[in-house]
């Protein structure tokens, strides 16, 4: 058995610690980085979501979940990918006043696309549209029966550098996460607060293993500013 490279351990250990951090101090769906697939090549992964916090508008209050997924991209081309999940995610609710509604984990999933805008050695720019929809169980509060759906919309607009052991990435994103609520029969959509629509991504792509071409990689980000997020994936290309 070959051991891993020690400076390659130290880098994937920092980097775990770094999304730790960002866990703790920083909600939209996750940008996946610029690393796309190759062409007519997949990727399957598993990914956890956690949202720690997103404004609604008025006196909704805010909102959290906690998604994993599996996550599929396929190559389209050398320069675009389709990227598909599916698994499962909670919803809390808290509003400004009233009592805080918890949804238990149920089924979720989402998809999406990125288009490579620039790919020059180490540099890549990566454009990318991800939606998610969550959809707990319900759950009753007295005698009412309450329902619930996370519909989470997001564009992106990343850059990346190689610097060999890992690849940072940062980037901008117009995002909008609502919370779909049923009382019975009556339907409300809380959207987002619409003030806080932009955000920043910081991320970073650490490759390992031995296979050529470094096949595996884990993908740590962090969201701000519109939301505090955090999602963390372990990815194989065939």
């Amino acid at each position: 058995m070959v051991d891993l490279p020690l400076k390659r351990l130290v880098v994937i250990i920092w980097v775990l610690g770094i999304g730790s951090g960002w866990a703790i101090t920083a909600a939209a769906a996750p940008a996946y980085g610029t690393r796309l697939p190759e062409k007519f090549h997949l990727v399957v992964g598993g990914q956890t979501h956690a949202v720690l916090n997103r404004g609604l508008e008025d006196a909704h209050g805010e909102m959290s979940s906690l998604q994993h997924f599996l996550l599929l991209s396929f190559g389209i081309t050398d320069w675009l990918s389709l990227d598909l999940k599916g698994g499962a995610g909670d919803i809390e609710q808290d509003p400004d006043n009233g009592n805080k509604i918890q949804y238990p984990a149920f089924v979720g999933g989402g998809y999406g696309f990125r288009v490579r805008l620039y790919n020059e050695e180490r540099i890549k720019a990566v454009f990318g549209f991800q939606h998610i929809s969550i959809h707990p169980y319900s759950v009753f509060i007295g005698n009412t029966k309450n329902k619930a759906v996370l519909d989470d919309w997001q564009f992106s607009l990343l850059g990346s550098y190689d610097l060999k052991w890992f690849t940072p990435y940062l980037g901008a994103k117009w995002s909008r996460m609502d919370y779909i609520h049923w009382a019975e029969d009556f339907r409300k959509r809380k959207q987002s607060d619409s003030d806080n629509s932009a955000g920043l991504i910081a991320g970073m792509d650490i490759p390992f293993g031995f296979a050529e071409g470094k096949r595996t990689w884990i993908n740590v980000e962090g969201q701000f500013l519109d939301s505090q997020a955090v999602a963390v994936s372990v990815n194989y290309q065939f």
